[in-house]
């Protein structure tokens, strides 16, 4: 990398920094007592230092003009946290033994997103890395960690981070975070990350002090100031960082958070650059997936090449199928689900066939249209699920979909989700039907810690139910460490009969999955939809794979029964709900339940 601390192979450390607005930058090593050395200015803005005074384990920071002294933006470890020093990390310092993995296609992907601090009541690394034999067993392909960029404070979602390149201290070290994707990658198990490349957190960010062109006023997000896209040296920044974990931590993906909140007027725009340069350094040598998370259904990011690879992202998470299944649930229609109130059936089978429901479609929400055409892209193009980390924790409580639908609806959706030709993802706990809450949480103190607090709490106001002051302020302080302590997972839960159960009931899906439909999931061909009764709540959807396979799902999401069934299924039932067994014999389905039916092309 151009930036930051590099250890260089004769043992020397070599200094960079980009300060465009200083006129003098200085190295602080902290060592018995702290010694100052000034770098050298470049060009462009760039000062440079190669000491031996420096080697790994060293803890720096540099001094601008003199005065306040500040952590490297590109530092790979904060022992002492966001305001503390930076630390010197040999990338080649840890002994990697993955050198036989390569990945795994993307149509295997079966994602468990997960909070490490949360997980567990350890909350590090290195108790993730203790569950994943369980996870294993769940049938997972994938574990994807939310962010985990250093943050302020000892605890927060990761969405506030402000050192991109230091995973943060709290839940270990950068080779605890190593050794955890290498004991993933020897259990065939895939890891991804999520990061944020649309701001930097509010505390903790020293950019503005010394190089104020990363950021500009052109341009407004509803977390921090925008970033300067158009400016070469903040590209490189994030490109870089897109490459640093693929290549440093052996990544197997990355998940963009909110691209929607990036502006950039730049041709190539920033998220064409990055994949570009994730595709072309990494090339045919293993698989490197980048999925997106973008409120504008931009469906030219997921374009597929005449070999039906992704030329840029492989996927997107699909707010839209969650919105119309959780309406189909809950009848909820504050907020973005007034969108999905009126026909969340016929969006349901939408996201089913083509991807979106809203391709250009207009938002009352959003008051304006939104989404491209995304009919021509593959299932696998789209990441399906009933919870994530959002759909939970953005709720004034952090209820979980079981405190608002009944058991027997939320197993039809997720009999839906987890057979579909779409790679589905769970949010953590909901396999063991977690009871736990996952409340918004973060560590920030005085005047902001106030302000976040308040914030949080107003964001619900135009929720009727919510619309008092005084019923506003029994939402949980975001900043209290109860909220955390109560957002992490009980797993002693699983002793009990009921959580026992619901494990059993992913495992069996998941492992129909694998067995079943994975390896047909090359490509689709083609999908009809032979049904979708808005009334009567029934759907009947088949999916042509190109190897002539036939993936048939009928399902009833209502409560009255549903008739016609066996015409659709035909004799090539290989998964009903349990309560619908005997009935699709009698031409039936009854209320909340689903089959699905294979037709290979020699049957």
């Amino acid at each position: 990398m151009p930036f930051g601390a590099q250890v260089c192979p004769d043992g020397s450390v070599r200094f960079r920094l980009w300060a465009p607005k200083a006129w003098q930058v200085d190295l602080c090593l902290e060592n018995s007592f702290t010694k100052r050395t000034p770098l050298t200015p470049v060009n462009d803005g760039w000062f440079e230092l190669i000491t031996r005074q420096a080697q790994p384990g060293s803890h720096y920071r540099f001094s601008i003009d003199g005065g306040i002294e500040v952590p490297d933006p590109v530092s790979r470890f904060q022992p002492l946290d966001v305001h503390g020093p930076s630390e010197v990390i040999d990338p080649h310092g840890f002994d990697w033994r993955d050198d036989g993995w390569r990945g795994r296609p993307w149509e295997q992907a079966v994602i468990y997103e997960l909070h490490v601090g949360a997980f567990s009541q350890a909350g590090t690394f290195q108790a993730v890395e203790q569950k994943l034999d369980y996870l294993c067993d769940l049938g997972v392909t994938a574990i994807e960690l939310m962010p985990v960029a250093d943050f302020p404070g000892r605890r927060n979602w990761g969405y506030d981070g402000v050192l991109f390149f230091a995973p943060d201290s709290t839940y270990g070290r950068p080779e605890d975070l190593k050794r955890l994707v290498q004991a993933a990658h020897a259990r065939n198990l895939m890891v991804l990350l999520d990061v944020v490349y649309n701001h930097f957190g509010p505390d903790g960010n020293y950019l503005r002090l010394y190089s104020p062109q990363f950021f500009t006023d052109r341009h407004h997000t509803p977390w921090g100031d925008a970033i300067n896209f158009d400016q070469r040296v903040v590209r490189d920044f994030f490109i870089h960082n897109a490459l640093f974990w693929f290549e440093e931590y052996h990544l197997d993906g990355l998940r963009l958070d909110a691209v929607h909140a990036i502006v950039d007027e730049s041709k190539p725009g920033i998220l064409t650059e990055l994949a570009q340069a994730v595709r072309q350094k990494l090339g045919d040598d293993r698989f490197a997936h980048l999925i997106l998370e973008n409120g504008d259904n931009a469906a030219r990011y997921l374009r597929r090449d005449q070999n039906n690879h992704a030329e840029l992202y492989d996927a997107q998470w699909n707010d839209d199928i969650h919105h119309a299944l959780h309406v189909l649930l809950t009848s909820e229609s504050d907020g973005y689900y007034r969108d999905y109130a009126s026909h969340p059936l016929e969006q349901l089978c939408r996201c089913l066939t083509e991807g979106f429901a809203f391709q250009g479609d207009y938002s009352e929400f959003h008051h304006a249209k939104r989404g491209e055409q995304s009919s021509a892209l593959p299932p696998s193009a789209f990441v399906s699920f009933l919870q994530n980390h959002d759909q939970v924790g953005n709720r004034a409580f952090g209820e979980r979909i079981l405190q608002l639908a009944r058991p027997q609806e939320v197993k039809a959706a997720m009999e839906i989700l987890l057979l579909a030709p779409a790679p589905p993802l769970l949010f953590m706990g909901e396999e063991f039907g977690a009871s736990t809450p996952f409340f918004f949480f973060s560590d920030f103190t005085g005047d902001l810690a106030a302000a976040v607090t308040k914030g949080r709490r107003n964001e619900f106001a135009h929720f009727a139910k919510f619309s008092a002051p005084d019923t506003r302020d029994q939402i949980p302080d975001p900043n209290a460490e109860d909220t955390y302590l109560s957002s992490k997972l009980d797993w002693h839960s699983l002793t009990r009969e009921d959580h026992a159960l619901w494990l059993q009931f992913y495992r069996e899906l998941l492992s129909i999955r694998q067995q079943q439909i994975v390896p047909h999931l090359k490509a689709v061909h083609s999908t009809r939809v032979d049904l979708c009764a808005g009334g009567m709540r029934g759907l009947s959807i088949t999916w042509v794979l190109t190897d002539g396979t036939e993936l048939t799902l009928v399902a009833n999401l209502g409560e009255e029964w549903l008739g016609d069934v066996t015409s659709r299924t035909g004799q090539h039932v290989y998964f009903s709900s349990p309560e619908a067994s005997r009935a699709i014999e009698q031409n039936r389905l009854p209320p909340w339940s689903v089959a699905w039916s294979i037709k290979s092309k020699t049957s």
